[in-house]
């Protein structure tokens, strides 16, 4: 018990004389060892290492889950030490759900079968996410956080324990400075017998202060020593990431280049389809195409109206770029409707307005990217793209 009890008054000692000379540098009343220009900056480094470490980890935890809820959950989980349980991606519930709607719809419908081809490609889709979100976690993420977890905290308390034999060091200084001041003064004073214990026990208390300086210096200096090795591994740090960032980078490339794929194949089944169920409308396909020209102005190029943005850039090598097809009329008289306003390019073609009616017909040997088209009695050509036929 005694020697608990002095070990607690020692402590609170140590304590009392750090917390004084950490105030009186503050105050400016004390001094302060400066650590070196090469150590600071291996400190800011760290800290700065540090820091954005946190905000990449955290950004990257909202990109592979933006819902806040989910995330505390997992990381309840983690700290529990439990097997998170696995989540269903937005993709498979949105799979699920229109899955379900066709079947409740009737899976014969056209609407359905769109339904059930769309859901397949949302499932696909789901599980291309989940794979890239275990991938990034475990090539990406865990890196990260075992820097902050482990190698981090290492160097925080080795920084501490630094900053406390820094505290220890000046102190002693202080105390030093203080006992030469004081002995220094003693022996202005004139040699009577009075005076003499007290000049020994003011130099006694010098040769003491010398001798905790002198330790104090060392575990200084050891304990700097430590601090720059662990510091300067930030370098290594740094080229663990970088290789963990190529790895996230090429998870990424595989998901969106899946992702790609799946919905190229999707809109390929739901263009072959759309021209069954909406004849005259637009299809997707791969074929090259070159724009519809008049066959009696061939210099006059036709307008067209795209149906969606163009995805040839994003084709990889080998793959041709999307176009656009209309599907021929068939022969006879059949009415159409107008989609979007034609202004004639000359006298031979007809001008058309938005949700007009028109009967529409084909000449034998006409382009097929062309009709000719009745209103009242004008007469005149009108592009294919610009119509809907009804009947």
């Amino acid at each position: 018990m005694d020697f608990n009890m002095k070990k607690l008054a020692s402590d609170a000692g140590i304590f009392f004389t750090r917390a004084v000379q950490f105030t009186e540098e503050k105050f400016g009343q004390a001094e302060k060892t400066e650590l070196d220009a090469h150590f600071e900056n291996l400190l800011a480094r760290a800290d700065s290492t540090k820091n954005w470490t946190e905000k990449i980890l955290r950004q990257t935890e909202v990109l592979l889950q933006p819902n806040p809820s989910a995330r505390v959950e997992e990381f309840l989980y983690e700290k529990l030490d439990r097997k998170v349980p696995s989540r269903v991606t937005n993709g498979e519930l949105l799979a699920q759900y229109m899955a379900e709607a066709a079947s409740e719809l009737g899976p014969t419908t056209p609407y359905g079968k769109t339904l059930i081809k769309v859901a397949e490609a949302e499932k696909r889709l789901g599980a291309a996410e989940r794979d890239f979100i275990h991938t990034a976690s475990i090539n990406f993420l865990t890196p990260l956080r075992n820097f902050l977890e482990g190698d981090w905290k290492t160097i925080s308390k080795e920084r501490r324990l630094l900053q406390n034999r820094r505290l220890d060091l000046d102190a002693c200084k202080a105390r030093l400075k203080k006992a030469k001041a004081a002995e220094a003064k003693a022996t202005t004073v004139p040699d009577f017998q009075e005076t003499r214990p007290r000049n020994y026990i003011l130099s006694a208390s010098a040769s003491a202060a010398e001798q905790e300086l002198r330790v104090a210096q060392t575990e200084f200096d050891r304990q700097a020593e430590v601090t720059r090795l662990l510091l300067e591994g930030i370098s290594s740090t740094h080229v663990n990431h970088l290789r963990c960032l190529h790895e996230f980078v090429e998870s990424q490339t595989t998901y969106y280049a899946q992702c790609y794929r799946h919905m190229l194949d999707l809109q390929k089944q739901l263009g072959s389809s759309q021209g069954a169920i909406f004849p005259g409308t637009f299809v997707g396909t791969t074929e090259p195409v070159s724009p519809p020209l008049s066959s009696t102005s061939p210099t006059t190029a036709v307008a067209t109206m795209p149906v969606g943005p163009s995805v040839a850039g994003l084709a990889p090598p080998g793959e041709a770029a999307l176009r656009l097809e209309v599907t021929p009329p068939a022969s006879g008289t059949r009415k159409a409707r107008v989609l979007y306003d034609y202004e004639a390019a000359d006298s031979s073609e007809l001008a058309l307005l938005a949700d007009e009616l028109i009967t529409v017909y084909s000449l034998p040997g006409m382009d097929p990217d062309w009709l000719i088209g009745e209103r009242g009695n004008k007469k005149g050509k009108v592009p294919v793209t610009y119509l809907e036929l009804l009947s």
